[in-house]
């Protein structure tokens, strides 16, 4: 919410060129694909409150209809790719939705992951999904789950789920390295880094996972669906957390571009 979102995209910036790259924070403008924000355009988009979500779908839309968005993880890698840009950080990825089985509600992030050749550095998927069926429909797609420094998959706030990570390596050098091998492969499409959030910062799973019963409970008796569903969820826990989501998701983003600056600069 603002006016912590424009405060805190305002910090990545200057953390991405603290440790040695060049930050370009990526959104629609009046119809216009940005690379890159002014201060004046960062905080104008922070403050619209009816700024579309875009993805590949309606990414082309906003253009010719010369309206303002936000962008997903999948547009996002669409508009760096464009631009030249081989990785970005964000705070977690869009994947499978608990319940897909029936509303087939899967994020169009996990094609995108499979087809466009950008790094993407996340705190892995957002805990309010299905990390399971994610890892599947990855594995399925072709795309590489990097854990950095772990084993098992971080859950957004919390440093661990479950699940263990397919692959793991430790340092942005060998990330660096791993991209431009596959480029080289002709193998196509991006990798998904899974960052932990710092352990000072983190919400344990076993508490996460109470407040997000109850917030897909309260999605349920009001019948959200749709792209609504995540904005939702992530509201209600906010909530349900007394503010302390927030806090640990702005050090998550905080710390993903941290990592992000460092593969850039590697490459």
């Amino acid at each position: 919410p603002y006016p912590d979102n424009g405060a805190m995209a305002a910090n990545v910036e200057k953390i991405i060129l603290d440790n040695g790259a060049v930050p370009a924070t990526i959104a629609v403008v009046a119809g216009r694909i940005k690379i890159g924000l002014s201060d004046g355009e960062r905080e104008s988009l922070a403050m619209t409150g009816d700024a579309m979500k875009l993805s590949r779908a309606d990414l082309g839309f906003a253009v010719a209809q010369a309206r303002t968005g936000g962008t997903t993880v999948a547009a996002t890698m669409i508009a760096a790719y464009m631009a030249g840009i081989k990785v970005f950080a964000t705070g977690g990825i869009g994947g499978v939705h608990k319940g897909a089985e029936k509303s087939f509600d899967i994020s169009a992030d996990l094609d995108e992951l499979a087809r466009t050749p950008v790094i993407v550095v996340s705190a892995g998927a957002k805990a309010i999904l299905d990390i399971e069926k994610t890892l599947e429909v990855l594995e399925t797609r072709g795309v590489p789950v990097v854990g950095h420094g772990c084993e098992t998959m971080p859950a957004f706030w919390s440093r661990h789920s479950p699940f263990r990570a397919p692959l793991t390596l430790h340092a942005p050098e060998d990330i660096a390295h791993f991209y431009r091998t596959r480029q080289a492969l002709s193998l196509g499409g991006g990798i998904l880094i899974a960052n932990p959030v710092p352990e000072n910062e983190e919400i344990p799973a076993k508490e996460m996972d109470g407040y997000i019963q109850a917030a897909q409970k309260a999605a349920e008796a009001l019948n959200v669906s749709g792209k609504a569903v995540t904005p939702f969820l992530l509201s209600k826990i906010l909530e349900l957390t007394g503010g302390r989501s927030l806090k640990t998701n702005i050090a998550l983003v905080e710390n993903n571009a941290r990592l992000a600056a460092r593969i850039a600069k590697a490459l």
